[in-house]
């Protein structure tokens, strides 16, 4: 009975993913991814202008650790983003136990990973936060902040993976559920061991610890509850790493099938790492013109940015199962449709946002941190970023196309331009040349070349879809 009960839902969700239309079906998907990525934004938001209150050194560690969380986050990214690419394509080809083989993989591997990293990061964070870019001023805030952090790391990891399974499944609601009731928490947390606590910069860290468990716990009840397609199993039937004709069910659990995570993921891992890296580059460039009032206003600019960024990275994740479904199902004009859609709302969006922020960034800047340094360089960066941020719309749907649709080769390469290929050399150039002003407009140069060098892969990719739709077999009359 219950067998039935989960292949019917299997198949309505099938249905509803290749037969509702294309910009109703993404609406639908994005907006609780939005309003998700927003409220995570807003929390982090919410960390940096708490922890401000406690001065200007201390607002500058939470920019430093920005780098070593985007470190674990890439792990969990990579795991998560693989997954969830191949997941939702074997649920087009209606391969659901597959799909839960590969899950099970992402979520037990995503753990071990997290664990690793807590125990090497908590080992060596002096080191680490030296090597980042803090000062000797900046340092013991630092260093309070990420011994906690790094606690987390597991939850964290855990959770990237099990958000993206369920988006995969095009359950984006379940996953808005558990981000927004995590984030929330954390923002009436935060003021209460900052301040009511006395806890201070220790305080933020612990308050954003309880929101990762939080969102972990409710995540993984989706699966507990079997409200997900896809199951979660240790199941030692599957680790032999050799695949035998006698034996289909001895898979290559953790040679083959975590080795083909980990390919489609890597995109992930080269976006999020490469973010990583520059933001410690961008931190030595800001270091050494203003010392810790510059990297505290970069610091705001990256968390304003990336709170606007969730809005199309929200799109983009509503976008991606449905183009990833309709690929496995071969439904080409579907995919067709759905980039077009993302392209054009998303441009839409983010313009509106740019605007609206571009004319109130200096304000906004000097509610985060009221110091003139900070509010000059801040304020001054944000406003060129803000200029081509329609543009994300071209460099986060091209490269969510291309890893939803299994074209590693080319995801790997548009995921490194934005904060690699264009962004390193440009912040090892130009300031030195030009000063401050270099580090402020370094990374609005990296996004117009991103945004160019988009163009040549999408005209590429719909090439080869409409070689491979005159190829399908052509319904009988």
């Amino acid at each position: 009975m219950q067998t039935n009960k989960n292949e019917n839902r299997e198949a309505a969700q099938y249905k509803k993913m290749i037969e509702t239309p294309v910009w109703k079906l993404i609406s639908t998907l994005a907006v609780p991814t939005i309003i998700s990525m927003l409220i995570t934004g807003i929390y982090n938001m919410a960390d940096t202008y708490f922890v401000s209150k406690l001065g200007t050194e201390a607002s500058a560690a939470v920019g430093i650790m920005f780098p070593v969380m985007s470190i674990i986050q890439a792990f969990g990214f990579t795991l998560g983003m693989g997954s969830a690419s191949l997941i939702s394509r074997r649920l087009g080809e209606r391969k659901e136990r597959d799909a839960s083989i590969i899950a099970s993989t992402a979520f037990f591997t995503a753990i071990l990973v997290g664990l690793c990293i807590a125990f090497f990061c908590t080992l060596f964070s002096k080191s680490l936060m030296r090597i980042v870019g803090a000062s000797e001023t900046i340092l013991p805030f630092a260093v309070q902040y990420g011994g906690v952090i790094f606690l987390g790391a597991p939850f964290m990891c855990a959770s990237f993976v099990l958000n993206n399974i369920l988006r995969s499944e095009g359950k984006a609601a379940f996953s808005m559920i558990a981000l927004t009731s995590g984030g929330i928490l954390n923002i009436f947390l935060d003021p209460l061991f900052i301040f009511v606590f006395g806890l201070g910069i220790r305080g933020a860290a612990i308050a954003t610890i309880i929101c990762q468990m939080t969102s972990f716990g409710i995540l993984l009840s989706f699966f507990i509850r079997k409200k997900a397609i896809c199951t979660l199993k240790f199941n030692l039937a599957y680790l032999p790493v050799e695949k035998t004709a006698s034996d289909e069910n001895k898979r290559a659990f953790t040679g083959i099938v975590l080795w083909t995570i980990v390919c489609t993921g890597f995109p992930s891992l080269c976006r999020q790492g490469l973010s990583s890296f520059a933001t410690i580059l961008l931190n030595r460039a800001a270091g050494t013109y203003g010392n810790d009032a510059a990297i505290a206003g970069m610091a705001i600019v990256t968390r304003v940015v990336m709170l606007i960024a969730s809005a199309m990275i929200g799109i983009g994740q509503g976008f991606s199962p449905v183009c990833g479904y309709n690929y496995g199902a071969k439904h080409y004009d579907r995919v067709r449709q759905a980039f077009k859609f993302t392209i054009c709302s998303s441009f839409v969006l983010l313009s509106i946002f740019s605007i609206s922020i571009w004319l109130v960034a200096p304000q906004l800047v000097q509610a985060i941190r009221n110091d003139p340094e900070v509010v000059k360089i801040g304020a001054t960066a944000l406003k060129f970023q803000l200029c081509l941020m329609p543009f994300h719309s071209v460099i986060i749907t091209t490269n969510m196309l291309m890893q939803s649709t299994g074209h590693v080769k080319a995801a790997t390469f548009l995921s490194c331009n934005r904060q690699g290929v264009f962004f390193i050399p440009v912040i090892l150039l130009l300031p030195p040349l030009i000063g401050i002003l270099g580090v402020e407009i370094t990374q609005t140069i990296a996004d117009a070349l991103s945004s160019l060098a988009a163009v040549p892969y999408i005209i590429w990719f719909f090439k080869k879809l409409k070689a491979a739709e005159e190829n399908l077999p052509q319904p009988s009359n």
